[in-house]
């Protein structure tokens, strides 16, 4: 729930945002949002319970569709009225069942949205109509998207759903694509996706004050800055790690902005994110350039391991170990090496990866915290006991500050600890 120490106020250039009436230190919650809407992601199915996102072993399966699994009878009745829209299609549908998790998602919106109005209106919660949509700016590839999912919801839902017209459900998917919020593990891996009115209020800043976690379905807005009264709250959007050109392009595709915060204008770290190889002869500018379209054009394309290491060799040459884009490619090799079970090399690649993060994602940077995560777990299961310890302890000053000191995650941490 939300604490008192808020005020929405017309941010300059950027709308409506969140800004403090009273101090706050890092680490100090800011408020907690149950979600408006939420859905656990179809491979997650079986290791988390469909209502809180408690994840443990031995939970009940639904009778009647088979798929969706609950902590108890408790979880499994709270979810009823949205699990209804699913399981007899499921039933129904067999393998051919296959919404997307947006369609997913704009179902329970849909379903949610008379019985919510009138609590979001009491508690001054933003309401779903009012967030944001840039409908108008989405472009061919998107509305393509948007039209089949819409064709999804229809094929899927009509038994238990009146919908609105056409225009109007366009308008809404456009509000889950730029307001919808992943909801992440320890590990950021991917759990199910949200709406939360009230933290789609926050700003981007690719200098954020505060940081969004999750406790089961609920938000967590947790200062990273020390903050005094008249500060605007302020999330990034993204993954922090690329330079200035490559965060304001995905910002562009994505929230339909540019940012112009200080580092955008400074570009401070750019230099040290595309660091280059010390050589005799200095390497030319248009090299440079030319490197990093290829190291895009991979990005977008890469696929399997040969290519991570082709990519990574004829990068090499260039930039050095350190470079953005040779750390993005050797994070996809790592989980190439994960998916291959070797562990070996996963513990190379992560190795190589972490000390540059530490120094190019801001402080109490969650990418960093999941890497030492991702390490600590490899060093336990090669019986490297002391490494692995001392990554755990590493992940948890992070955890402690972006989580909360009592979170779930840093209690099941100090359990894989004590396990000898």
């Amino acid at each position: 729930r939300r604490k008192a120490g808020f005020e929405r106020f017309d941010s300059p250039g950027k709308g409506r945002g969140l800004r403090i009436t009273r101090s706050f230190k890092v680490g100090e919650l800011l408020f907690s949002s149950p979600a408006y809407s939420y859905v656990l992601s179809v491979k997650e199915r079986g290791c988390y319970c469909e209502f809180c996102f408690t994840r443990k072993e031995h939970l009940a399966r639904c009778g009647k569709c088979k798929k969706a699994f609950y902590c108890n009878v408790k979880c499994q009745k709270g979810d009823w009225p949205m699990h209804k829209l699913e399981c007899s299609a499921m039933t129904a549908f067999g393998e051919n069942w296959c919404p997307s998790e947006t369609s997913r998602l704009v179902a329970r919106i849909l379903a949610r949205k008379k019985t919510q109005k009138q609590r979001c209106v009491s508690e001054k919660i933003l309401l779903i109509e009012e967030l944001q949509s840039h409908v108008e700016d989405v472009d061919n590839e998107k509305r393509e998207m948007n039209e089949a999912d819409i064709a999804g919801l229809h094929r899927f839902y009509s038994k238990h759903l009146e919908f609105p017209d056409h225009k109007d459900l366009l308008t809404l998917f456009s509000q889950v694509a730029c307001n919808g919020f992943t909801i992440e593990d320890d590990e950021l891996s991917h759990m199910g996706t949200a709406i939360y009115p009230d933290v789609a209020l926050i700003n981007h800043s690719c200098l954020p004050s505060v940081i969004v976690t999750y406790n089961g379905t609920s938000a967590e807005v947790r200062a990273v800055q020390d903050m005094k009264p008249g500060d605007e709250v302020l999330i990034s959007y993204i993954d922090l790690l690329y330079p200035t050109d490559d965060r304001n392009n995905r910002l562009r595709e994505s929230y339909y902005f540019t940012c112009d915060c200080q580092e955008c204008k400074s570009r401070s770290k750019d230099k040290a994110k595309l660091k280059v190889r010390k050589q005799s002869d200095p390497i030319e500018p248009e090299v440079v350039n030319n490197m990093v379209r290829y190291a895009r054009k991979t990005i977008r394309e890469f696929r399997l391991m040969e290519m991570c290491e082709q990519s990574l060799e004829e990068m090499g040459a260039v930039f050095d170990d350190s470079n953005v884009y040779m750390l993005h490619m050797m994070y996809q090799a790592m989980g190439v090496c994960l998916y291959m079970e070797d562990i070996d090399g996963a513990v190379r690649y992560g190795e190589k990866i972490l000390k540059p993060y530490s120094k190019l994602y801001p402080p109490y940077s969650l990418n960093v915290s999941s890497m030492y995560l991702k390490l600590g777990r490899l060093y336990m299961g090669l019986g490297r006991r002391s490494m692995g310890i001392s990554a755990f302890k590493k992940a948890m000053v992070i955890m402690e500050v972006a989580h909360g000191k009592d979170h779930y995650y840093l209690t099941e941490l100090h359990k894989e600890m004590a396990q000898k």
